[in-house]
């Protein structure tokens, strides 16, 4: 449940004649335009920002991942709970957009998910399966029916393989979707053909500090102006556009332009009507009702209802602010369509019954934000679990007489309660096998209706039934009973440790648990946990151990909450796992770790018994002679401001004979090339050339003898086995001679890169650069990657 200041938050952010002007130019167009990308913030949000606000039309996003291969700069997350917040932070950034999402791929165990990095469409295809990509385009479209498709990105060499996958697919759908052979499983789903009228493709490069496109962007067949301001706001369509950017937080996204972006080239690359020479981008396209009838070859008493129909909402969006003038237009409007409606053909209803039924939708909600009826939906609790029970409270503000129509998740039920007259309460209930509910959802509306748990809300208006979709201002989910968290999870055990048996705490549920232990294994009940004993002789591997409630795999709710987008959850099964590797440790060692809440990788340096100490502010700024080695952890000197001003402490500990190890960082993670590290590092840009996405890419290791690949291991071609999403990120392009490259690598058919890791003997100490994906690793449970992270925080002289 929110808090009192958090509502004042949001009611602060959505003052009502803001949402009342942004109702009513909804009705500006007929027009509908879906923007294809691959991640969320690939969308273009200035320029859409443009199309919705300026010129009305409807825009929809669709994208195929949820970001969950990525990495994050807010915190811990990673992976399906990295899926969860980007999400959520792409909802919020359509929300400031008053656009609609359609998501392609459902989380990391979908094919559809982000898998880091590739660098071409084939590459990614491999994984995703191109005919499945283009079967959910095909679908996008039939669901959505957009007029326009504008991909964000160009399929040319330089971009990221899932941008190039992404454009490809949408071109390729153009044709299946109105193609009523293709995918006929859609028409048994109540979908029809439909035939996208324009397809553009940006007209100008991709590029930047990640990407470089190798040839130029084709040329500009319509300039999109977008100049002005939103009259409610005041602010330009640019900086409503960072607005929305600015909830692509775990991105690092949002920036203030003093000179806003006006100028967006686009390229014609298909027209249902021919290219031709474009004035504006709506032509060719009916844009008023009145043209949906010219159009259908219907009769005159349709053509003239939506004339009528335009009229009115003409004379709607004339009167803001006056209410009543707005209410009574929209009210003649509604039904001047319904009449349309009831006297329209077979072709108007094919070709426009959705533009007509979304039209009718928006002067709904237009209604009831002239006539102030809002509604507020709050659950008692954001989580049911089967079996529980809860309350559902809409708050009406009473003075209206407000019909309620419930949407539940499955296995769930309402049963109306007595209250307040402003106030519509249901107990809830939810049975003892109700299902969980998806942790992604397929869709996400501008105009309410979203998660597993909403109302729709109706009132009779001027003889008119009026209708509106009420989220709630949590979403309701249905989630385990118990969470359970193992502490630790995971339990790194070198194959020459005597320590054969731990305690693991078990916290978050009061349950009666079970293990599903291998043979050989025994886990004991223990006050607050269990004991664990491994067998005397183990080979190399990981094993996993089960933990069971009520006959069912355990699971880990973990919370998620940040301000911008609020509170969820991320649910995944939780075990304990046990790696038995060939691992021997640095002797001496003393490491403090400094990092930023993007990797773990202090966690793992203790749960394999190194000495380690996390460094915060304070312990930064005291003495760091105790430390053999500082780890510095990926994006930290963007992250933390305090390490930017302690680099010359970090240069003084490496001279006096400190080892400093620095992972990744982007050159726009404070990494100054001449300042940051203790001798010149320039990481390369644009990033798409200074990486090595494939896991299984060859090593090449050019020192077998220095000291960091021979001790307390000797690194192997056994140690690149297995690995998981990419081999290493952000690689330096130019360092100080000082530097020595150990390894080389490439992706197929390029170049080896000789920037994955460096090291140089500085003073009495030593400078390391890790451009390895070593956290991920960690994560991952990635023998090799131990192994090779005990050798780089060796002491020097080690």
């Amino acid at each position: 449940m929110l808090t009192d200041r958090e509502r004042i938050e949001r009611q602060k952010q959505n003052p009502s004649l803001i949402g009342l002007h942004r109702a009513l130019s909804r009705l500006n167009s007929t027009v509908s335009i879906m923007n294809t990308g691959a991640h969320p913030d690939d969308e273009h949000s200035s320029l859409l920002a443009y199309l919705r606000l300026a010129l009305g039309m409807r825009v929809v996003i669709a994208c195929s991942t949820r970001g969950e291969g990525g990495q994050s700069t807010l915190g811990p997350e990673r992976l399906g709970a990295l899926g969860i917040v980007r999400s959520r932070e792409m909802e919020e950034a359509a929300r400031e957009l008053d656009a609609d999402i359609h998501w392609l791929g459902h989380g990391p165990c979908d094919p559809v998910h982000d898998f880091g990095f590739s660098k071409n469409g084939d590459q990614t295809f491999a994984r995703w399966g191109e005919e499945r990509t283009v079967e959910r385009l095909v679908r996008a479209y039939r669901t959505e029916r957009p007029d326009i498709v504008l991909p964000t990105f160009l399929d040319v060499p330089g971009q990221h393989g899932h941008h190039r996958a992404m454009t490809r697919a949408a071109e390729t759908a153009l044709r299946l979707a109105a193609d009523p052979t293709a995918f006929p499983e859609h028409m048994s789903e109540g979908l029809k053909p439909w035939a996208v009228s324009k397809f553009y493709l940006p007209a100008w490069s991709g590029g930047g500090d990640t990407y470089d496109d190798e040839v130029p962007p084709p040329l500009a067949t319509l300039l999109i102006e977008a100049s002005g301001v939103e009259p409610a706001t005041g602010a330009s369509y640019d900086h409503i556009g960072e607005w929305s950017r600015y909830y692509h937080a775990s991105q690092g996204m949002g920036r203030w332009r003093d000179q806003p972006r006006k100028d967006w080239p686009l390229h014609l690359r298909h027209a249902v009507t021919g290219a031709g020479n474009e004035a504006s981008i709506f032509d060719g396209l009916p844009t008023t009702l009145a043209q949906l009838g010219e159009q259908s070859g219907v009769s005159q008493t349709v053509v003239d209802a939506l004339a009528t129909a335009d009229t009115c909402i003409a004379e709607a969006i004339d009167s803001f602010p006056d209410a009543s003038r707005i209410s009574k237009a929209l009210l003649q409007a509604a039904r001047s369509i319904d009449e349309a409606l009831a006297a329209g053909n077979a072709t108007l209803l094919d070709l426009h019954g959705h533009r007509l039924e979304r039209t009718l939708s928006h002067i709904d909600t237009a209604i009831f934000a002239a006539q102030g009826l809002a509604v507020r939906a709050v659950a008692t609790t954001a989580t049911l679990s089967p079996g529980t029970q809860g309350l559902l409270t809409l708050h009406t503000g009473g003075g209206a007489s407000l019909n309620v129509d419930l949407h539940l998740p499955e296995g769930v039920s309402a049963t109306r309660q007595p209250g307040a007259d402003d106030q519509i309460i249901f107990a809830l209930a939810a049975a003892t096998d109700a299902p969980l509910t998806p942790q992604y959802t397929p869709a996400w509306s501008s105009m309410g209706g979203n998660g597993d748990a909403f109302a729709e809300i109706s009132t009779e208006i001027d003889g008119r039934l009026v209708k509106m979709r009420v989220d709630l201002e949590e979403p309701l989910s249905l989630a385990p009973a118990h969470s359970l968290v193992l502490s630790p999870n995971a339990i790194i055990l070198p194959l020459d440790a005597k320590l054969r048996q731990w305690d693991v705490k078990a916290q978050g549920t009061e349950a009666h648990i079970d293990f599903a232990a291998p043979e050989g294994w025994s886990v004991d009940r223990r006050v607050g946990g269990f004991h664990v004993k491994a067998p005397a002789s183990m080979a190399p591997g990981l094993t996993v151990l089960t933990p069971m409630i009520d006959g069912q795999p355990a699971m880990r709710v973990t919370p998620i909450a940040y301000p911008h987008i609020g509170r969820s959850a991320f649910r995944g099964a939780e075990t304990l796992s046990v790696l038995a590797l060939d691992l021997k440790l640095p002797t001496g060692a003393k490491v403090g770790y400094a990092g930023g809440g993007a990797d773990r990788v202090g966690l793992w340096l203790h749960r394999m018994g190194i000495d380690v100490t996390e460094l915060d502010e304070t312990a930064m700024a005291g003495d760091l002679s105790a430390f053999t080695t500082i780890v510095v952890g990926i994006f930290a000197f963007g992250i933390r401001k305090d390490l930017k001003a302690a680099t010359s402490r970090l240069r003084r500990f490496v001279e006096n004979g400190g080892h400093l190890v620095t992972l990744y960082h982007r050159p726009s993670d404070g990494w100054n090339p001449a300042e940051t590290p203790p001798l010149d590092i320039e990481i390369g840009s644009p990033s798409v050339r200074w990486r090595v996405t494939d896991p299984a890419a060859v090593v090449n290791i050019l020192m077998p003898e220095h000291p960091l690949m021979i001790g307390p291991n000797k690194i192997e071609a056994s140690d690149w086995h297995g690995w998981d999403k990419e081999r290493g990120l952000y690689f330096p392009a130019r360092w100080h001679e000082a530097y020595q490259p150990l390894l080389s690598m490439n992706d197929p058919g390029e170049n080896p890169l000789q920037g994955a890791l460096i090291s140089a003997e500085i003073g009495k100490g030593r400078h390391t650069h890790v451009s390895l994906v070593l956290h991920h690793q960690l994560d991952k449970l990635v023998p090799g990657a131990f192994r090779i992270v005990a050798n780089l925080i060796q002491p020097v002289g080690h």
